[in-house]
């Protein structure tokens, strides 16, 4: 069935990413830095999933009837934990010890993390742990759905295939994976170190159904999921094109940027640039955050 979407909803959430936007260049800053691009790319994808699309219960995490979520690029827990604070799974508060000694935030997804499924950080692996899930899921009857997010740059792992093939062999309908499309890894341009287009067709020769979207156009991501699955007795695959980095100038389509830590000077543009408008977000206020 496919779920009807107001332009009024579509532009609340697209507020909603700024904001996040906004509190990840702040609370990554505050603690140390951490992997910015990636984090900003991913921003409109988390907030379609965590706002519109999966039947979650922050109150209880653990609800038998939940949809799963895993971050298969788990070096972008930066971006990833603002948003299950602002969602309700854990006080505000905590981010401040993002990446501190003795936090239940490490630079990567753990199991300490309220809202997380399962700890990742090497790359690779996510997708074979979301297929796991989804295959469970269908041996016991369950209508839950699993969805998981991966990097363009870790489809130079093998696994990855190797998850991509059996999921499509075996029809796991409850399946959805997300390409976080940036065209960019830790070392530079995909296409130039290994190439992955014609990415689309690749993934359809598995016998997945494969939709591409503009990952940072509201609208469009969350048009692209508005009907799960995108044909029956098949995986899909959205690949959402997005820019790595997105919303800060001297960090968008720069590979130096998947790691590091602003001058004073980048954090004042960095801050003025991710600038949101409306009210604050839950977690502001816990941060002295001035929107």
């Amino acid at each position: 069935m496919q779920k009807t979407i107001t332009q009024q909803r579509v532009d609340e959430l697209a507020e909603l990413s700024k904001k996040l936007r906004h509190l990840i260049v702040h609370n990554t800053q505050l603690t140390g830095g951490g992997h910015f691009g990636a984090s900003l790319s991913m921003v409109e994808i988390l907030t379609a999933l965590y706002w519109e699309v999966m039947n979650i219960d922050p109150e209880n995490p653990k609800w038998a009837g939940r949809d799963y979520f895993v971050l298969s690029k788990g070096h972008a827990c930066a971006g990833f934990a603002p948003v299950l604070a602002e969602k309700g799974f854990f006080d505000p508060r905590l981010l401040t010890t993002f990446n501190q000694l003795g936090s239940c935030f490490g630079m990567h997804t753990t199991l300490k993390m309220a809202g997380v499924e399962h700890p990742t950080g090497s790359l690779g692996h996510g997708l074979s742990v979301g297929l796991g899930i989804a295959l469970g899921l269908k041996l016991d009857g369950k209508p839950n759905r699993v969805f998981v997010l991966i990097g363009d740059g870790e489809q130079q792992e093998g696994s990855v295939w190797e998850a991509v093939m059996a999921a499509g062999n075996w029809g796991v309908d409850n399946l959805i994976t997300i390409v976080d499309r940036n065209f960019l890894s830790q070392d530079g341009e995909t296409e130039k170190l290994m190439r992955l287009e014609p990415l689309a067709d690749k993934w359809r020769s598995f016998n997945w159904s494969v939709k591409t979207v503009d990952g940072h156009d509201m609208g469009s991501v969350l048009n692209g999921l508005a009907r799960l699955p995108f044909e029956p007795d098949k995986p899909s695959c959205l690949i959402a094109e997005t820019v790595k980095g997105k919303g800060v100038s001297f960090m968008e389509n720069q590979p130096k940027w998947h790691y590091g830590i602003m001058t004073d000077e980048q954090y004042e543009t960095a801050t003025r640039e991710v600038q949101f408008d409306g009210a604050r977000l839950r977690s502001h206020e816990c941060l002295g955050i001035e929107a």
